[in-house]
């Protein structure tokens, strides 16, 4: 068995860190369980149509023009005046309070970002290849158990215990909403972006490899062992990037009402697959686009990621930020297409072939242990690794 090969090839250093990384998991999360004890929040049933905007949506996070939308009201409507003086049910004020609360982020679950992102960061770094061993036990290295393990513990927790929000979509898209007036706190939307993007600095994409639970459904989906025969699909990033750059633009001038001419329409609303950990299927187009993300997840990596997610194009560029990241020695690499052909997408390809603009890279590991002239590790980049290598073009 792979894992328990790679276990026991571990040193006395190693087993210590790995107990050490466990401790200090439970310990974030420990801290992250007591915050969200102190913090009470509002349930929908709590507000009533004699109840004006202005008094609601303070409570539950969002300006008056925000609540006016999801309450399909003018933007300018009156914000003193009691809900059913408009004409507003209780229904549909239950209805809208629900889905603004369904985006109010849950403490908890920054925390486990945290813990789980700690556990990629060192096993990626420290643990996956055994100190000393050689380069023909490379088979035994970067076992893909700890890593399936996170990635389910994220799809549980991270998903449908905890619920769709926080998440790195829509850490980025609510620093936009709050731009246009949807949300009266843009310095902490800000705050809780950068959080995100931090996690992508420190390790490559880790956030979004690891941790994140959307695209950790779609890596368990296309890990499948039953689908290795199935023929997957690599589209050239050329194109996938050019999708998700065209619906980010769209994306923005709806928004600012520079098409259009009203403010505040978010596209991604209508296609957030993240609302499956919310069990949220509405508008019709929410279980349209999860059932084609996890069917077409089948076969082509990643497609929520590639094609729509707007923190995949950003952490996308914030990649040449990351401190931790796999690296390619120039000089050792023969160009014979290993990494080439383990690699899920254009990634390893991108990165051997020292492109500027390379594919995403999500830290899978799989390029890890295919290397036969050991090319190719995980760890910090390094100055100097290869005369006429730029560092920063490596690969995972």
């Amino acid at each position: 068995m792979v894992i328990m090969s790679w276990f026991s090839l571990l040193s006395k250093r190693q087993r210590y860190t790995l107990l050490g990384t466990v401790v200090m998991m439970v310990v974030i999360v420990a801290l992250g369980l007591r915050a969200t004890a102190a913090i009470e929040e509002p349930s929908a049933e709590t507000f009533t149509t004699e109840m004006p905007i202005r008094q609601i949506a303070p409570e539950i996070g969002v300006t008056g023009r925000a609540l006016a939308r999801e309450l399909k009201l003018d933007l300018d409507v009156p914000k003193g005046k009691p809900l059913k003086t408009l004409g507003v049910s209780e229904e549909q004020l239950q209805h809208a309070v629900e889905h603004l609360l369904s985006h109010k982020d849950t403490t908890l679950k920054y925390f486990v970002y945290v813990a789980l992102s700690l556990f990629a960061v060192v096993f990626l770094t420290e643990l996956g290849r055994p100190d000393g061993s050689d380069v023909k036990e490379r088979k035994s290295w970067y076992p893909r158990a700890p890593y399936l393990l996170i990635l389910l513990i994220s799809v549980i927790v991270c998903g449908f215990l905890l619920g769709k929000s926080p998440n790195p979509m829509e850490g980025f898209v609510k620093v936009l909403k709050s731009a246009v007036g949807l949300y009266p706190d843009p310095a902490i939307k800000m705050l809780a972006f950068l959080f995100f993007i931090s996690l992508v600095v420190v390790g490559n994409k880790v956030i979004c490899g690891w941790t994140c639970p959307l695209g950790a459904l779609q890596e368990l989906i296309f890990s499948l062992p039953i689908l290795r025969r199935v023929k997957r699909v690599k589209f050239r990033f050329g194109i996938t990037n050019t999708v998700r750059a065209l619906l980010f633009l769209v994306v923005l001038l709806l928004l600012f009402g520079i098409v259009g001419g009203r403010k505040g329409f978010v596209v991604y609303h209508y296609m957030n697959a993240f609302d499956l950990f919310n069990l949220g299927f509405d508008p019709i187009t929410i279980p349209i686009t999860i059932v084609v993300v996890l069917v077409v997840a089948l076969a082509v990596y990643r497609p929520f990621c590639h094609f729509i997610c707007p923190f995949g194009l950003v952490s996308w560029l914030a990649e040449k930020l990351s401190v931790a990241r796999v690296n390619v020695d120039q000089e050792k690499c023969t160009k014979c297409g290993a990494c080439v052909k383990a690699c899920p997408s254009e990634a390893a390809k991108g990165r051997v072939e020292r492109k500027k603009l390379p594919a995403d890279c999500f830290s899978c590991m799989r390029c890890l242990n295919v290397c036969p002239v050991d090319a190719i590790e995980y760890g910090v980049r390094k100055r100097g690794l290869a005369k006429n290598a730029d560092p920063a073009e490596a690969s995972g």
